[in-house]
């Protein structure tokens, strides 16, 4: 029989076969009204069935997108070395990929939940078949039924359905679930779900959850510890806790026992994993240097600004956004500042006693729960915050995060139950009071040459509040603002040797604020006539209003607004510092002095990148659009244009450096001369005092710093720009001395070096400046044409220049007697050589 035949005969059988069928099938529809119900509700059941598929897989997302899906990745931040220094997050998240998760644990999780993924098409008809029958036993038991999710479809929940507890939602999980299966690998689900399943502790994925758990990254995990982190899926927040540990180790062997079931473990592997503890760490906060804390919750500031906070703000929003943030931050000037601001405030406030709670906790509530959701802390010595828990008469106990209390000593007298404090530890069961300082202060080290801010300390510790006083308290800088109202003298004609009244200066402000007389510091009596230099350097008042008087107000309130320190009204007050505005901008305007007029915006991020490493926002915007050709076009090497803005004259801004140092050698500054390094600067002590100053430094670096209390009030009459200012200064720039340039600002093109006498200001030709601190002659700066006139007249001048010309001769001619006869002088060679000095 041939192959033909053969078909033809089956497929005869085949039709009488049907419809054989088809006779039988309408008999029964006519006979039986059972069939007839049942046939309809099948046929019903199927249209449901479908109808139903479609209605709810319509307004599903598609998974398409998980094939561009980017998921929330934390803002790291790195600082001037390129070190990671910190990260904004609220989630941990470490993206991994297919090819670093390790084969163990991957059949670890395989194991825990789907020991079927390599073979399933996105559904296990068998786990399904079993979640079901679970489902049905626990209606209205109120107990939550087992899943029987596959892997696939926990990435349709944790990605695009969500965690509603429904028999909608699972099926809209199925459905997800067979689409993605369509559109991905099985490697790239596997990817997506080892990255994104959560795990407790605030951990997305699991090499964010092996360093929550065990520190450690995902290559190092042994395999009881990779087991383990299979059991969280089921709950992330009950195994990793210790009263559950019973819990975990029974659920972390039976994941164990899966493993040799599936051939993906042996016998001998397992039991050694069996036999070690769970090895969980404490939780932990991320391990960043929380010295760096004012100057990366600056940098989240500006962050939020430009690129929003969360997913909702955009795509490159610092929570969600994944950027890698490239900052100016310096560690070891950072850690300088913050150990000089400190030390600079506990002298101050030494012997002043308790300065009361750091917050207040309703005891009548769990203290513990409050204490942790304060997150405050602080990273200074051995000091801990705590909540004073009881006090009865000389006995009080102090409790921590960790919920232990302990004896408390020292008391103050209002020390009170519910007191937040700092706490030292004084033995292993007992604790003493300590006092973080009541007055705090700010301080910002910036580079001059490019406006990039170095170092940045807001406070005592950032942990015991964000308030940054660096770039948020707005201040009066008194005396520091002089050297401003100074350099616009200068702009206006002045130079350093200018003679100026130190006396009485009264001015009618009118009706309404009658006449207004200023004094010097400490109402000291005025010195008369005295040079500009000796008035900086003394920080004289009068002479300082007699200044701005001359220059003209408007003058000086133009220069203020120029180098950014404030826009201010033309009040003669205002030239002794009478305005607002905070340390970071005086040291940037102290920054373009060292930088010969050009001034940098200030900066605290070089650049932003995006998760992709693309860069998205730099601070130097300057574009070189030929650096990049491909070939040489034969012109000149292209160079980027001169950044920053002249905000001063070159030569105005080196004489009133020049001045500055003599502020440090004698002045108000005198105490930073031990330092022996060429530093310029200004002290500031504003009235009451309720604040003092110091701002300066090199050609390299400068810093400034206030101190004061943050609801201003006296500091104490003793208090002085000098002395509580510049000692922090001098400590920092000792503990970073091999930072700062041993060399003095130069002098730009057409400044004059000239002697003269630093009191009288009159110009010196018989004597040379000495290497005392308080030479009676000095080299002074001038612009051209701007030194001071020789004081002899005409016919003195001629006679002195006979004489040395006939001295000259008479030798001359000695000596040409003695050799080869004699020889022509030239009359004019002392002229040629800039005349008689």
């Amino acid at each position: 029989m041939t192959v033909g035949s053969q078909f033809e005969t089956y497929w005869t059988r085949a039709r009488a076969d049907m419809s054989a069928l088809g006779g039988n099938l309408r008999t029964r529809w006519r006979e039986s009204r059972l069939f007839r119900w049942l046939s309809g509700l099948v046929a019903l059941g199927i249209v449901v069935v479908i109808g139903a598929y479609y209605a709810i897989g319509a307004g599903l997302p598609s998974a398409d997108r998980l094939l561009t899906y980017q998921p929330p990745l934390p803002t790291m931040v790195r600082g001037i070395d390129g070190e990671i220094v910190n990260s904004y997050a609220r989630e941990r998240r470490v993206q991994l990929r297919y090819v670093d998760f390790p084969k163990q644990l991957q059949d670890a999780f395989l194991s825990a939940e789907d020991k079927t993924f390599w073979t399933h098409g996105g559904v296990d008809v068998g786990g399904l078949a079993g979640a079901v029958v679970d489902y049905v036993s626990k209606l209205g038991s109120g107990e939550r039924a087992k899943g029987g999710s596959t892997i696939t479809q926990q990435v349709a929940k944790n990605i695009l359905v969500g965690d509603e507890y429904s028999i909608t939602r699972k099926l809209k999980e199925m459905i997800l679930a067979r689409r993605i299966e369509g559109v991905l690998t099985k490697e790239q689900i596997l990817e997506l779900y080892l990255n994104e399943i959560p795990l407790g502790r605030q951990s997305f994925g699991v090499q964010a959850a092996s360093r929550a758990y065990f520190d450690k990254d995902v290559a190092d995990l042994d395999l009881s510890e990779a087991a383990f982190l299979a059991i969280l899926p089921k709950a992330p927040e009950r195994y990793g806790r210790e009263k559950y540990r019973d819990m975990a180790l029974e659920r972390r062997n039976y994941v164990l026992e899966q493993m040799v079931d599936n051939g993906w473990a042996t016998r001998a592997e397992v039991e050694a994993a069996k036999a070690k503890p769970l090895g969980l760490v404490p939780r932990r906060s991320a391990s960043y240097d929380p010295a760096g804390g004012y100057f990366v919750e600056e940098v989240r500031r500006r962050l939020i600004d430009r690129f929003g906070e969360t997913a909702e703000d955009g795509e490159n929003s610092v929570y969600a956004g994944g950027l890698w943030v490239r900052t100016s931050l310096d560690m070891e000037m950072q850690k300088a500042a913050r150990a000089a601001l400190r030390a600079g405030l506990m002298r101050y406030h030494s012997g002043k006693g308790w300065g009361g709670a750091i917050a207040k906790i309703n005891m009548d509530e769990n203290w513990q729960t409050q204490l942790i959701v304060s997150n405050l802390s602080i990273d200074y010595k051995d000091w801990k915050v705590g909540v004073v828990t009881e006090r009865n008469g000389n006995s009080a106990r102090i409790g921590f995060t960790d919920g232990e209390t302990y004896p408390l000593s020292n008391l103050p007298d209002n020390l009170k139950a519910g007191d937040v404090i700092t706490a030292a530890p004084k033995n292993k069961s007992e604790w003493v009071v300590r006092t973080v300082p009541t007055v705090s202060g700010g301080l910002v080290v910036e580079n001059p040459r490019n406006g990039r801010v170095l170092a940045m300390q807001g406070g005592f510790d950032a942990r015991l509040g964000s308030f940054n006083r660096a770039t948020q308290a707005e201040r009066q800088p008194g005396s520091t603002i002089k050297p401003f109202v100074y350099a616009t003298g200068l702009d206006q004609g002045m130079t350093p040797a200018t003679l100026v009244n130190d006396g009485p200066f009264c001015v009618w402000q009118g009706a309404g604020l009658g006449e207004k007389c200023f004094r010097n510091f400490g109402n000291s009596r005025g010195a008369g006539d005295q040079t500009m230099r000796w008035g900086l350097e003394q920080s004289r008042n009068l002479m300082t209003i007699h200044i701005a008087n001359d220059a003209g107000m408007e003058n000086v309130t133009d220069t203020f607004r120029r180098v950014g320190i404030g826009d201010y009204q033309n009040y003669l007050s205002f030239a002794l510092g009478a305005g607002d505005t905070t340390v970071a901008k005086m040291v940037n305007a102290y920054s373009a002095l060292a930088n010969l007029g050009r001034q940098y915006d200030q900066s605290v991020i070089d650049y932003v990148q995006d998760r992709n490493g693309k860069v998205i926002w730099r601070a130097d915007k300057r574009r070189c659009e030929s650096c990049n050709a491909d070939d040489w076009d034969g012109k000149p090497m292209p160079r980027l244009a001169a950044a920053g803005k002249q905000v001063l004259d070159p030569g105005t801004a080196y004489q009133v450096v020049h001045m500055l140092e003599g502020v440090v050698t004698r002045g108000t500054a005198v105490r930073l001369r031990s330092l022996e390094l060429p530093i310029f600067g200004k002290t500031g002590t504003t009235s009451g005092p309720t604040n003092a100053w110091f701002v300066g430094g090199s050609a390299d670096l400068v810093a400034g710093v206030y101190v004061g209390f943050d609801q201003p009030r006296n500091l104490g009459g003793w208090v002085q720009g000098g002395n509580t200012a510049g000692p922090i200064i001098k400590q920092l720039i000792e503990e970073t001395k091999s930072r700062w340039p041993t060399t003095p600002v130069r002098a730009p093109e057409g400044i004059r070096m000239v002697r003269i006498d630093r009191r009288s200001g009159k110009r010196v030709f018989d004597g040379w400046p000495t290497n005392e601190w308080t030479p009676a002659i000095i080299w002074e700066a001038f612009k051209p044409d701007s030194e001071p006139r020789r004081s002899l007249d005409r016919q003195t001048l001629e006679e002195r220049r006979n004489a040395a010309i006939a001295a000259l001769r008479a030798a001359t001619e000695e000596r040409a007697v003695q050799t080869r006869g004699p020889r022509r002088i030239d009359d004019t060679f002392l002229e040629d050589q800039g005349g008689i000095y």
